[in-house]
C-alpha cells in the first residue's frame, strides 16, 4: 500500500475520532476571554480615521488575510467562454419570465457548463434580483416541471431524489419551502440560482469542477493558499453576475447575493470580493460566515475543517484549536461588504450557528460602516426575537431552527426594496 493511501486513512481515521469526541459549547459563561480585532486599526497599529484610508490601506489587507488565510486565492482567470439560452417561457400563472441559461467554460483543455435558473416578474421592465447557489440542483427550488435536472454529482439521497449521485424527477421541488418565489415576484423581484455541484461538487476531492482548470504541471489539489469550495461557488456567483450584466431583463446594479448556511459564508466572501453586488444576505451562516470564531460557542474553526476539509484553503487548519492566535475575526469580513447593505439572521434553536455571535459580527462591523454615514447596529444587546433591525447593517433573529423560512424571505423582500429603493 502506498503511503499516500496510508495518510488518508489515518487522516480519516482522526477526522472520525474528532467527530466523536467533539461536545460544543452552548454555554457563555464558559466561552474564553478574548479580544475582538479593531477594524480600523491596521496591523502595523495604524488607526483608520476616514473612508480613503479605509479604502487604499487598511481594506486590502484585511481582504488579503482572509484571502490567505481562510477563503484562499484564485490562481489566475477564467472567464465564460460562450452564454447559451437553453429555454424561456411563462411561469407561476404568468407572473413570471423564466429563463435558463448555460454558461461555459473552457481553458487547459478542459471544459465546464452550468445552469442558470432565472424567474423575473413578467411586469417588471428591469428586474432586481435575488442571485443565490443551491445544493440540490434547480429544480428542486420550484415544481416547475419545465425546469432541466442536473446530471452532476450530487451525492447519494433516495429521499431527495437523488439516486448513485444523479438527480430524479422526484428530486423535484424537495427544497421548494426554502424559496419565496412568488413572494419575490409579487414584490417586484426576482430570482437566479445555480447548482453549486456544476461548479465544485461538495466533497473533499478537487480532481473535478473548476479548480483543474487552474492548476500548473502534475498539481492534484489547490495549493495551502490557493481556492476551497466556498471560494469557488463564490466565483460561481461572480460569473453569474457577469451573464446578468449582459442581460437586459435585469438590473446588474440590484443584484442581492443570498445564502443559507455554508452558502450564506459563500455569499459574505463574494460580496467581500466583488462589489458589483447591490447587497448581501448570510442567513444562518455560522462559524466561517457571521458568527465571531473567538467565542468558541458551538461550531468551531478544528471542527469546521474536521468535517469539511474542502471548504477553505488548507491555510485556515492553522487555526484549528488556535483561535485566540487570529489576527482577524468574522466582523472584519462583514466590514469588507461596507458601503454596501448586509443582513445577517439568525435563528433560536440554531446554537450550532451561534446566534450571538452572528450578531456580534454584525455589530462589530459598524465602525467601518459609520465611516460611510451608514446606519445599523447601535447596541451589543440583541433585537428581541422576531424584532427586525432594518438598517444598512440588518439583524433579525427569529423563532425556529437552520432553516430558510417565509418569515425570513419577508424580512429580506421588504429590507432589499428600501435599501436598494426598489418600487
Amino acid at each position: 500500500m502506498k503511503k499516500p493511501i496510508l495518510f488518508f486513512i489515518a487522516l480519516l481515521l482522526v477526522n472520525l475520532i474528532f467527530a466523536q469526541q467533539f461536545t460544543p459549547n452552548y454555554d457563555e459563561d464558559k466561552m474564553p476571554k478574548y479580544i475582538v480585532p479593531d477594524p480600523l486599526l491596521s496591523f502595523k497599529l495604524k488607526k483608520v480615521k476616514n473612508v480613503k484610508d479605509w479604502e487604499k490601506k487598511r481594506r486590502p489587507e484585511l481582504l488579503d488575510i482572509f484571502t490567505q488565510n481562510m477563503f484562499g486565492e484564485i490562481p489566475g482567470q477564467i472567464k465564460i467562454s460562450t452564454i447559451k439560452v437553453l429555454e424561456q417561457g411563462v411561469a407561476y400563472n404568468g407572473k413570471a419570465k423564466r429563463k435558463q441559461v448555460e454558461l461555459h467554460f473552457e481553458k487547459n483543455r478542459k471544459q465546464l457548463d452550468f445552469t442558470i435558473l432565472m424567474y423575473l416578474p413578467n411586469n417588471v421592465a428591469k428586474a432586481p434580483v435575488f442571485l443565490s447557489c443551491n445544493r440540490f440542483g434547480n429544480q428542486s427550488v420550484t415544481d416547475d416541471v419545465n425546469v432541466f435536472i442536473s446530471n452532476s454529482w450530487a451525492g447519494n439521497d433516495p429521499t431527495l431524489g437523488i439516486v448513485f449521485n444523479h438527480f430524479t424527477e422526484h428530486s423535484r421541488g424537495v427544497k421548494v419551502d426554502n424559496w419565496a418565489i412568488e413572494k419575490m415576484l409579487d414584490a417586484g423581484l426576482g430570482l437566479v440560482t445555480f447548482y453549486i455541484g456544476e461548479v465544485d461538487p461538495d466533497k473533499n476531492d478537487f480532481t473535478d469542477g473548476i479548480h483543474p482548470f487552474l492548476y500548473i504541471k502534475d498539481q492534484q489539489k489547490p495549493a495551502v493558499n490557493q481556492w476551497g469550495s466556498l471560494a469557488a461557488w463564490s466565483w460561481g456567483l461572480s460569473r453569474a453576475l457577469d451573464y446578468l450584466e449582459t442581460d437586459p431583463d435585469v438590473d446588474a446594479s440590484k443584484v442581492i447575493v443570498f445564502g443559507h448556511s455554508r452558502l450564506g459564508k459563500t455569499a459574505l466572501w463574494a460580496g467581500a470580493t466583488d462589489n458589483r453586488f447591490g447587497a448581501v444576505i448570510s442567513n444562518n451562516s455560522g462559524c466561517g460566515g457571521a458568527a465571531l470564531s473567538k467565542r468558541i460557542y458551538g461550531e468551531t474553526i478544528a471542527r469546521i475543517n474536521t468535517s469539511f476539509p474542502h471548504w477553505f484553503c488548507d491555510n485556515f487548519k492553522n487555526y484549528n484549536n488556535r483561535e485566540e492566535t487570529m489576527p482577524f475575526d468574522q466582523h472584519e469580513l462583514i466590514a469588507l461588504i461596507a458601503p454596501r447593505p448586509v443582513y445577517v439572521a439568525s435563528a433560536v434553536d440554531d446554537k450550532w450557528a451561534d446566534p450571538k455571535g452572528e450578531f456580534l459580527g454584525a455589530y462589530y462591523a459598524m465602525p467601518v460602516y459609520k465611516l460611510y454615514g451608514k446606519d445599523g447596529l447601535s447596541s451589543d444587546e440583541m433585537p428581541l426575537v422576531n424584532q427586525p433591525i432594518q438598517n444598512t447593517v440588518a439583524y433579525h433573529i427569529r423563532t425556529g431552527g437552520h432553516a430558510v423560512t417565509d418569515y425570513d424571505w419577508e424580512q429580506y423582500i421588504k429590507w432589499a426594496k428600501k435599501e436598494l429603493k426598489i418600487k
